[in-house]
C-alpha cells in the first residue's frame, strides 16, 4: 500500500487573531425607532429602569472574580437595519447624556446593520455558514435544509398528514417534539431570513441579527482568522447618517474590552420571544474549533470556569423599560 504524504506551508493555516477580553459585557438596551420619539426624557426613563439591573450584574461579576480584577464593559444596540431613522449626530449625544443622568456610561455603540455586514465582511453569511441544524430522528428529506429554507427549529417538526409513497399508508398527524425535552415540549421554529424572488436580495431576521450580536460580544467570530467588526473610535465629527458610522463604536476610550467571556442584557419583555429564538440559534452554531479553544485557554489561564455551551454564557434581565405610555 502506498501512502502519500501531504505537505502544507504553515502560512496555509489562517492564524486566529487574539482579542482582548472583558469578564462581562452588559447590554444597556436595544431600542426601536419609536422608542426615540419621546426624545431625551424617554431615554432617561429607559436608563433609570435599566440602571439597578446593570449594577446588580456588575456586583455579581465583581464578587465572582474580585472587585479590582473585574473587567466590565457596557454596550448599546441601535436598530438601523429595519428602520433607519434620525441623525446619529443627535441621537448618540442624547443616549450618552441620558445614560449619564442615570449613573451609567455606554462604552460601545453597535449598529444592527453591522451585524449583517461590517468592514466589507458579510458577517451574517459567515454565521449562516456555521449553522449545524439538529437532525430530527425521522427526517425524510421532505423539508429543505436550513440553508435553503431559512428556517431553524429546536427539535422535530410536526408531521403533516398525507400519503407517503404510492399505495402507502396515509400518515397521521404527530406533534412537534423539542430536543432534550424535560417533560413537555416547547417547540420553536425560527425564520432566519426572507428573500425577494425578483432580485434574490436577503433580509435577515431580528433573531438572527441578535444572535450575531451575541456572538460578537462573546468574541466568537473570525473571518479567515481575523477579527470582525473591530471597535472604532467616534469620529471627530459625527456624520448625519448611520451608514456613515463604523459597525461598532468605542464611545469610552478607557473602556474594558468589548468582547467578554459572558454577556448580560437588560431588555424589555417584548424581546423575550426574540431571545428565545436567539438561544435556539446559538445552540446550533458550530464555532470554529480554534476560536473556541483559544477562548477556553484564555479563561483557564485566568482561572475562570467557562461553560462549554455558548447559551450558558448568555444571561438576561427582562424589565419594562422606556415610557409607561408605550409599554406593550
Amino acid at each position: 500500500m502506498t501512502v502519500e504524504a501531504t505537505f502544507r506551508e504553515a502560512s496555509d493555516q489562517p492564524r486566529v487573531e487574539q482579542l482582548p477580553w472583558a469578564h462581562l459585557s452588559i447590554e444597556l438596551g436595544h431600542l426601536y425607532m419609536e422608542d426615540y420619539a419621546s426624545g431625551i426624557d424617554g431615554l432617561r426613563e429607559n436608563f433609570q429602569r435599566v440602571a439597578p439591573w446593570a449594577e446588580a450584574a456588575r456586583r455579581a461579576c465583581q464578587a465572582a472574580v474580585g472587585d479590582r480584577r473585574a473587567r466590565i464593559s457596557t454596550c448599546f444596540l441601535v436598530d438601523d437595519y429595519f428602520s433607519p431613522f434620525g441623525s446619529p449626530r443627535q441621537i448618540v449625544s442624547d443616549l450618552q447624556r441620558a445614560a449619564a443622568d442615570a449613573g451609567l456610561a455606554i462604552d460601545y455603540l453597535g449598529r444592527e446593520s453591522g451585524c449583517a455586514s461590517a468592514d466589507g465582511v458579510p458577517i451574517a453569511r459567515l454565521v449562516e455558514g456555521q449553522l449545524v441544524a439538529e437532525p430530527a430522528p425521522s427526517t425524510d428529506g421532505s423539508r429543505p435544509p436550513v440553508s435553503e429554507s431559512g428556517w431553524l427549529c429546536n427539535g422535530e417538526r410536526s408531521a403533516v398528514p398525507g400519503a407517503g409513497e404510492a399505495m402507502g399508508v396515509i400518515s397521521q398527524w404527530t406533534p412537534p417534539v423539542e430536543s432534550a425535552v424535560n417533560r413537555h415540549s416547547i417547540f420553536l421554529d425560527v425564520e432566519l431570513w426572507d428573500e425577494k424572488q425578483e432580485d434574490e436580495s436577503r433580509t435577515w431576521s431580528c433573531p438572527f441579527l441578535a444572535s450575531v450580536w451575541q456572538l460578537l460580544r462573546l468574541g466568537m467570530l473570525r473571518n479567515l482568522g481575523q477579527s470582525v467588526a473591530v471597535p472604532q473610535p467616534m469620529p471627530a465629527e459625527v456624520p448625519e447618517r448611520w451608514d456613515q458610522l463604523p459597525a461598532l463604536l468605542r464611545l469610552n476610550p478607557s473602556a474594558a474590552p468589548f468582547s467578554a467571556y459572558r454577556t448580560f442584557s437588560v431588555l424589555s419583555p417584548r424581546f423575550l420571544s426574540v431571545e428565545h429564538a436567539v438561544r435556539t440559534i446559538l445552540g446550533q452554531v458550530n464555532v470554529a474549533g480554534a476560536v473556541s479553544a483559544q477562548v477556553a485557554e484564555r479563561a483557564e489561564r485566568e482561572d475562570l470556569a467557562l461553560p462549554p455551551e455558548l447559551v450558558d454564557r448568555v444571561e438576561y434581565a427582562f424589565v419594562h423599560t422606556g415610557s409607561r405610555r408605550r409599554w406593550r
